[in-house]
């Protein structure tokens, strides 16, 4: 009877628990039904989420490119290869979707992608050994072209998959690399690093898009997936200011300087004084932001390498003086050595002995570090000439579109210190701030800002985003005062003592200014010998009205003992200016022997056939080259009315073009004709043309590939 009681009792508990249970479970699942929630997380919302995939469409990283539209960067597909190796994945035994043999897919993959063989097939072994789904085959198997993977697939190998991915591209390699930069993959994105992938990376990288949909558990796409697209917004492309063609000219006079001399650095700049647009700029040691390994020097030496500029400083002295009224160029002056005080005695470049008694004008044309030290000292005043250093902007950054620029700094805290700046040491400057100031005096007092980017276009719709406009930033001088020191820096290349003669160019006058700057030793003062020396020169052409100005400089080159120390620059000069102003299309303003030019007009040629054509520019002093067999006239490297000078060269392209022997014309000269004949052409070295891809004689059309070999 008590147990009874007592198996009642449990009986009742048990049935109350559950009950309790019941009700609660009951409850939690209605409370579920009505929210749907669960812990605060909405269950449809988490359902949907778990069916869904999505992917992310990535944006194609903007093109950069020259002002003419040439490609300089862009994205370029790569693939990465791996292999399928569990048998599992083929559903169709006749038709396997994996690897079946090992040995065979090794050995025939190896060699398209530059793998050890016997690598590959430990690879594929060890992946079906540890019962892996796939296997990808390292270094070797990322980063592979179009045309590797085309071969791979025409092998028809089971179990070969490929991804792809967007890879940066340079096409020119070493070519402005400096300026471009170099963008990488980073994180999974193709990421800004230096230059103007860096500068701009928000503008070129665009905004990755994203697509989602739902799927069963098989990972099938469901009759009604909730497709989502968002699209991808690619980046801007970015146009430079820099020319393709002038650009390239300086490269190939950079790089062969390189290898003659050996020098520790070199830094050009071509610039257009009217606009700051920068037409050209490189550096050695440069690099390949292709296969960036090994680099000696990340930097733009053009803009963040302040050095002593040495003499190109007297101009912007001379500048000074003028503008305040004290320059006299007859005035004379006793050369040689200037005692500044009892500490620092400043002596000209000839070891002190001087000139004897000669006027400021020669002493310029000298490169005297006296008549300067006499300049500032005796006529300008020191407080005063540190005003027009600040003015020519020596102080600070030139605010070029490039990242990393880092000023010089004006050593000016004692005498000898304000004396020696006057001839460029002690003070530092970088090319960038030379380049600058220099405007000022080719561009009628006014100093304008230079920039590398001309302007930001969508790619969508080709609307420009961003041009970019001449911006002056001071007026250090005035156009009477920039006038005649453009006059004084002619001198200093024409004159029977100037220093510049070695930059004469045959067909452009020249203003300009050498420098031969001291290089500060280890262990303290400075270094000695021949060579141990920043090389440099700052030019104009043409003189009168300079469409370009360049700024080179070439640190500790390895010279003979009998060679000129103005050897390397004045060739880096000479070949780019000319050939650039050549390229122009500026009239030339001299002749080699210097003599009057003697100028005529091309005659009217409309409707002429081609051999009344040759005869009519032949009549007009011309030496023709006739480009073809056709009798009629399609163009003409020179227009009616033209001012030509006599044994100018004139190129008539017929409507039957075929390639003519070039064997001996300038680089100019072979750029004209690609222009006329619209050719893809490639120039190898500097010079005259040596050799070339088209034969003589070969039917030519447009956008024909045409190779030339240029030497000196």
């Amino acid at each position: 009877m008590k147990k009874n009681k007592t198996t009642q009792k449990m009986t009742i508990a048990l049935l109350s628990i559950f009950s309790v249970l019941f009700l609660v479970l009951a409850g939690r699942f209605l409370f579920i039904q009505a929210s749907g929630e669960v812990a605060g997380e909405n269950l449809i919302e988490y359902a949907a989420d778990k069916r869904t995939d999505a992917y992310k469409l990535e944006a194609t990283r903007g093109k950069i490119l020259d002002r003419n539209g040439m490609e300089l960067a862009y994205d370029q597909p790569t693939y990465s290869i791996y292999a399928i190796v569990t048998e599992e994945y083929s559903t169709d035994k006749d038709n396997p979707i994996h690897v079946t043999d090992v040995d065979k897919t090794a050995e025939e993959i190896a060699p398209i992608i530059g793998a050890d063989a016997a690598d590959l097939e430990k690879r594929l072994q060890k992946g079906i050994d540890d019962d892996l789904w796939q296997v990808e085959f390292g270094a070797a198997g990322s980063g592979l072209s179009q045309d590797q993977k085309k071969e791979i697939e025409e092998l028809d190998l089971p179990g070969i998959q490929f991804t792809e991915e967007a890879k940066r591209f340079y096409p020119n390699g070493t070519f402005a690399s400096q300026i471009i930069g170099l963008a990488q993959r980073k994180d999974g994105v193709i990421t800004g690093l230096t230059g103007i992938e860096q500068q701009l990376n928000d503008q070129l990288a665009g905004k990755d898009g994203k697509i989602s949909y739902e799927r069963d558990g098989y990972g099938t796409k469901l009759i009604n997936p909730n497709e989502q697209v968002q699209a991808a917004h690619d980046g801007d492309n970015v146009y430079l200011t820099i020319d393709q063609k002038i650009q390239t000219l300086l490269e190939d006079t950079l790089t062969q300087v390189d290898e003659k001399y050996n020098p520790k650095k070199v830094s050009a700049i071509v610039m257009n004084p009217k606009t700051g647009e920068i037409v050209a700029m490189s550096n050695r040691p440069s690099y390949d932001p292709n296969n960036p390994e090994n680099v000696e020097n990340w930097y733009n030496d053009s803009i963040s390498n302040p050095m002593e500029p040495g003499s190109t400083m007297k101009m912007f002295t001379v500048a000074s003086a003028i503008e305040e009224g004290k320059w006299n160029p007859d005035e004379k002056y006793k050369s040689g050595t200037y005692k500044v005080d009892d500490t620092a005695t400043i002596s000209d470049w000839n070891n002190g002995k001087g000139w004897d008694s000669i006027s400021y004008l020669e002493g310029m044309q000298r490169s005297s570090n006296v008549m300067v030290a006499n300049l500032v000292d005796k006529k300008i005043g020191e407080d005063t000439f540190l005003e027009y250093l600040k003015k020519f902007n020596f102080d600070q950054k030139t605010g070029i579109d490039l990242p990393g620029e880092i000023p010089g700094t004006i050593l000016y805290n004692y005498q000898s210190e304000k004396i020696s700046t006057s001839f460029g040491q002690g003070t530092t400057a970088t090319p960038i701030q030379m380049i600058t100031a220099a405007t000022a005096i080719a561009n009628d007092g006014k100093m304008v800002t230079p920039h590398i980017i001309d302007k930001i276009v969508n790619p969508d719709t080709d609307k420009v985003v961003e041009q970019k406009k001449t911006e002056v930033q001071g007026n250090p001088i005035s156009k009477k005062t920039a006038d005649e020191t453009l006059k004084i820096l002619e001198s200093v290349v024409t004159s029977e003592h100037g220093t510049g003669k070695p930059y004469k160019l045959d067909d452009y006058s020249v203003a300009g200014k050498t420098g031969t700057a001291q290089i500060p030793s280890p262990n303290g003062g400075y270094m000695d010998g021949k060579g141990n020396y920043l090389f440099s020169f700052l030019g104009m052409a043409p003189a009168d009205d300079p469409e370009l100005v360049m700024y080179v400089s070439v640190l500790q080159p390895e010279l003979e003992a009998s060679e000129a120390d103005s050897a390397p620059t004045s060739f880096i000069f000479k070949n780019v200016m000319e050939n650039a102003l050549h390229y122009m299309d500026i009239s030339p303003d001299q002749t080699n022997n210097q003599e009057e030019i003697t100028e005529k007009r091309v005659p009217n040629m409309d409707g002429m056939s081609t051999r009344a054509t040759k005869k009519a520019l032949e009549n007009a002093g011309m030496e023709v080259v006739v480009i073809g067999d056709g009798e009629d006239v399609a163009k003409t490297s020179v227009d009616d009315e033209e001012k030509v000078i006599e044994g100018q060269r004139a190129i008539i392209v017929t409507d039957q073009p075929t390639m003519p022997d070039i064997t001996g014309w300038s680089m100019r000269e072979v750029l004209e004709l690609s222009e006329l004949l619209e050719l893809d052409v490639e120039t190898i070295d500097s010079g005259y043309a040596k050799i070339q891809s088209i034969k003589k004689g070969t039917k030519l059309n447009k956008n024909d590939y045409l190779a030339v070999e240029f030497s000196t």
